[in-house]
């Protein structure tokens, strides 16, 4: 009999004002009541702001796609991120968002992003071999995965390298120590007010950046001297603004690889994580991507990954029922109407792929895990705002096509070698910390192929 991780439902009932913050900053995806899944808007308000969740595909594109300067990124949201992330891509708006776009996407176009598959394969060929028959926690496991992935494409740098190893255990100590949320994305304080980060916040947000910086500092020598590889820092490193003719500093390349390595690794070992989840409690479906990988493995091509399209569904799927980063918050600039409510300046609009990706308006049987559903073309004619695992319009993630190459790839590495069962009694329950995980872990049986 197969399992699913139960959907979160909401702790908070009729709770104080208090009560509800805390279980909204410990928990964000258990605080939500059950109704919104199927609402199509819905208004939170405190004695401090108002949240508006928009849950139907036109509220979706307006905000993200066809005005989205009218609704920038929360200042608010972003302070809990800050001091890892500084001034990156994640966290900008206007002049200063868009210049770092122009240098920073053209590494992930076309054919630079098949450059990086060769480095993919080998991180997931490690991943299997770190494996070992018996139980074992798969979060951690697809964690240094995912690690693996970004150091060889960003820096060429496998994950045993020293400084790699160094970021890698940083970052871990950092998940944990920092909740989704921030009490400043609750109460507009003024700029010269404390931020209230913890101290093992800072102290390892900190510890990363000056790992990074020393990372960067190396490359701009490498560059110079024209011996560096031809990678991901390489080519964001070197490529000017074409509107100002200007390179990142190295200052500036910081806050770019702390984002890169959140979003590229962090969101990646989520996913990859409920992945195999997925499969172990559904045989077929394992059996089917095992297959597929097999073969692949057996003679890996690189034109596009066309050899693993199950494989590529099972993850597309994954990313429906567990987008990594579940919801996202935008800021009114002027007042707004939707659907015939007002909307004040400066409240907060939330964009949830958590409610979207699980709504029963949109989704047959929205809480199934069913690959086969992309192949359905009625599901290819549904707006494209009904499924955003990477955003949508002008701020969608730059490296959506290359997580869509590694979740995929590091997953027929995977399974080609390894069988994944559940363990009794053991259902994961997804919590949202910087990305959806569960609660407990994710253990798993594995057993030789």
């Amino acid at each position: 009999m197969t399992r699913e991780p139960p959907k979160p439902r909401s702790r908070a009932g009729r709770v104080s004002l208090w009560r509800y913050l805390r279980l909204f900053r410990a928990d964000i995806l258990s605080a939500q009541p059950e109704r919104l899944y199927g609402a199509r808007m819905a208004e939170f308000r405190t004695p401090f702001f108002r949240s508006y969740l928009v849950n139907e595909p036109d509220l979706i594109r307006d905000v993200l796609s066809a005005r989205p300067l009218d609704f920038p990124k929360s200042e608010r949201i972003g302070e809990g991120l800050r001091p890892l992330l500084g001034r990156s891509v994640f966290l900008t708006n206007g002049a200063v968002w868009q210049r770092q776009r122009r240098i920073i996407d053209p590494a992930f176009e076309g054919g630079r992003l098949r450059d990086t598959f060769p480095a993919m394969l080998a991180a997931g060929r490690a991943a299997a071999d770190r494996l070992h028959p018996g139980v074992v926690e798969v979060e951690a496991a697809t964690s240094h995965a995912a690690a693996d992935v970004i150091f060889r494409t960003l820096f060429s740098l496998p994950i045993e390298d020293e400084t790699a190893s160094r970021v890698f255990a940083r970052f871990r100590a950092h998940q944990r120590a920092q909740p989704i949320l921030n009490l400043a994305a609750f109460v507009p304080l003024p700029r010269w007010m404390p931020r209230f980060h913890s101290r093992r916040t800072r102290r390892t947000a900190r510890d990363i950046r000056g790992l990074i910086a020393g990372l960067a500092e190396d490359r701009q020598r490498r560059i110079a001297a024209g011996t560096a590889p031809d990678d991901l820092a390489t080519k964001i490193m070197t490529t000017r603004d074409p509107e100002t003719g200007e390179t990142f500093s190295t200052a500036e390349m910081v806050d770019q690889v702390a984002i890169f390595f959140l979003a590229g690794h962090e969101t990646s070992a989520s996913a990859l994580a409920w992945a195999l989840y997925l499969v172990a409690t559904h045989p077929e479906a394992q059996d089917r991507v095992a297959a597929e990988a097999a073969a692949f493995m057996a003679d890996p091509r690189f034109s596009g990954l066309s050899e693993l399209r199950f494989t590529r569904d099972v993850f597309r799927e994954t990313l429906r029922l567990y987008p990594p980063v579940p919801m996202m918050v935008r800021e009114t600039m002027q007042p707004e109407r939707f659907r015939n409510r007002e909307v004040p300046r400066g409240a907060q609009v939330v964009v949830s792929p958590w409610h979207m990706h699980r709504n029963p308006r949109v989704w047959t049987r929205p809480d199934a895990f069913d690959p086969e559903r992309w192949r359905d073309p009625e599901l290819k004619a549904c707006p494209r705002e009904t499924y955003l695992p990477f955003s949508q319009g002008a701020r969608v993630c730059p490296g959506a096509g290359f997580a869509m190459a590694e979740g995929p790839l590091l997953l027929a590495c995977l399974l080609s070698r390894w069988h994944v069962a559940p363990l009794e009694g053991q259902v994961p329950v997804p919590v949202a910390h910087l990305t959806v995980r569960a609660r407990d872990g994710i253990r798993l049986r594995l057993s030789p192929r």
